[in-house]
This record gives structure tokens, C-alpha cells and sequence, in this order.
């Protein structure tokens, strides 16, 4: 692995980019097991992961959830447009909206809106309080505008290695 002069982006080798797909699979996987999934030392895969680590590649572990399964029914996208376009309004949105655990994905957009939303809620009736308390202009908001999906076609959470 080697930083770019910017330290922003991350050069992956074939080893690096083994070791995340491995990861992506199954984040729980044991140093030895990874080791020998990779052809590796456990010493040097534990290296390797940290130097990921370090540099941020690797950012998280975490468990995914199937949120219906514990009453999250509800899925939903909204478009946010924001009542300016000033760093104080776009910076005060971003806040409000980290501080929301109904918000599972948060983007600034380039396009017709100005943001777009994940929210997960339990049925329809919570996500019309969640909107009347939070998407409002007291987080800088002036319009939202939601999408109920039909149906869930993929999900992943898996980032394309091969393309690198």
C-alpha cells in the first residue's frame, strides 16, 4: 500500500485490495483466518490491516441490521432543498441531520435539490412526525419532496475492488 502525495487517495495492491474484499465479506473474520484466506503471515495480515486502518481505508465495523425485522418497515427517500445555499445554512443542515437516528444516509447534492435523505422509520404515520419536527426551516429547510420505494432490487454495502 502506498499513499498518494495528497494523502487523500490510497494506492491498493493486489494483497490490500484481497484483504477488504475478505473484510467486506465477513467483517468479523479472525486475523489467522483472514491470513490464510490471503496467503499470508497472520504477523504481516495484521500489519496490513492496520496500515488500512491508519490510513483510513478501512473506516468501521459494523453489523448489519434488517430493519423490518425490528419494526423499521418504512424505507424512504427525501429530496431536501435548503432555504440558502451560505455555508452557516448548509453546515447547520448537515448537524441537525447527523444528530437524527432516523437518518441513515445523509448527501449534499449537485443538481435539482440540495440534499437527499435515507430515512428508516416504522410506518408511515412516524415518518409524517419525523418531517413536521425535524425537516423543517428550523434545520434550514424549505421544501422536501418523498419517495416510498415499491420494492428493495439490491443492497449492498460492498465497495467494487476489481475496477481499481
Amino acid at each position: 500500500m502506498k499513499l498518494s502525495s495528497k494523502s487523500v487517495s490510497v494506492k491498493l495492491d493486489r494483497i490490500d485490495k484481497n484483504i477488504i474484499q475478505a473484510l467486506q465479506n465477513n467483517g468479523r473474520m479472525q486475523n489467522n483466518d483472514l491470513a490464510r484466506e490471503i496467503g499470508l503471515s497472520p504477523s504481516s495480515c495484521l500489519r496490513r490491516v492496520k496500515l488500512l486502518e491508519e490510513a483510513g481505508v478501512i473506516q468501521n465495523y459494523t453489523t448489519v441490521v434488517d430493519p423490518q425485522k425490528i419494526g423499521l418497515q418504512l424505507i424512504l427517500f427525501s429530496r431536501i432543498w435548503l432555504t440558502g445555499q451560505d455555508a452557516e445554512t448548509i453546515d447547520s443542515f448537515i448537524e441537525a441531520m447527523k444528530e437524527l437516528p432516523q437518518v441513515m444516509e445523509c448527501y449534499i447534492i449537485l443538481g435539482e435539490c440540495d440534499a437527499m435523505l435515507k430515512v428508516v422509520v416504522p410506518d408511515l404515520e412516524s415518518y409524517r412526525k419525523f418531517q413536521s419536527a425535524h425537516l423543517t426551516k428550523k434545520n434550514g429547510i424549505t421544501s422536501v419532496k418523498t419517495d416510498l420505494p415499491s420494492q428493495i432490487i439490491k443492497q449492498s454495502f460492498q465497495l467494487p475492488l476489481d475496477d481499481l
